[in-house]
């Protein structure tokens, strides 16, 4: 199969039963990304799949044969952290660190939806335009979970980044 990874292309031998998050961390050493639950209810493994986020735990990783995967260790730039990874850091956005590069990646999804103007299941007015405050955020990074309770420093560091 054929992918870019963090902008890299790859071309790789793939056993059908290989999910997309064992792929980055076994096979490409892409550790950013955590095995949390491996069932898709906390999102630790979220990565970027074209530009949407998804659970990489629960995506076979044959079926990204020609996709765009970024993954933590692909939002910066080099040594510029994204701005999302700078709000973090500057809010305290994190405890033990575990689920961080999963929130980084879903807020990162969640504001290229936000941009895009889809609505969410706390959006009020789906007409109009989409207001990012604390019950925005929350509804749309609940695939993400905090075993250590950081969010005040997560909802402050999305915020921040958002703008």
């Amino acid at each position: 199969m054929d992918l870019r990874v963090n902008g890299t292309a790859r071309h790789l031998d793939v056993d059908v039963r290989t999910s997309l998050l064992d792929l980055l961390r076994e096979r490409l050493a892409l550790t950013g990304s955590k095995k949390g639950c491996d069932h898709g209810q906390c999102g630790a493994c979220t990565v970027l799949l074209d530009g949407r986020r998804v659970n990489s735990c629960l995506v076979l990783a044959v079926t990204c044969d020609g996709s765009e995967v970024t993954s933590i260790e692909g939002l910066a730039d080099g040594d510029a952290l994204h701005p999302l990874q700078a709000a973090f850091v500057e809010h305290d956005g994190f405890q033990c660190g575990y689920c961080t590069p999963g929130q980084i990646c879903s807020a990162a999804g969640m504001l290229d939806e936000l941009a895009a103007g889809r609505p969410s299941a706390a959006t009020p007015d789906l007409a109009g335009p989409v207001v990012l405050d604390d019950a925005e955020i929350r509804e749309r990074m609940s695939g993400n979970l905090c075993r250590c309770g950081a969010y005040r420093g997560i909802l402050a560091a999305i915020r921040e980044a958002a703008g």
